[in-house]
């Protein structure tokens, strides 16, 4: 009789991957902004990094995306 082992690799589907949380309520700003972006950490780092350039006259920069990602959290 043959045996026929069945091996279920469960994979987190991107999609369903930790989400991240940028919280601009957090960051020093003479602007008292309170914008909230959550999604993946590629997704929230490019709208944050937009968003620090566009709304808060940042540079667009290796620094600040390192800034941006640095202050990134976990969705909980």
């Amino acid at each position: 009789m043959w045996r026929i082992l069945i091996f279920i690799s469960i994979v987190t589907p991107s999609y369903m991957a930790t989400r991240k949380i940028a919280d601009c309520r957090t960051m020093p700003s003479t602007k008292n902004c309170s914008l909230t972006i959550a999604g993946t950490e590629e997704e929230v780092l490019t709208v944050a990094t937009r968003h620090a350039i566009e709304e808060h006259g940042h540079k667009d920069t290796p620094e600040l995306r390192e800034e941006v990602r640095s202050t990134l959290q976990d969705e909980k």
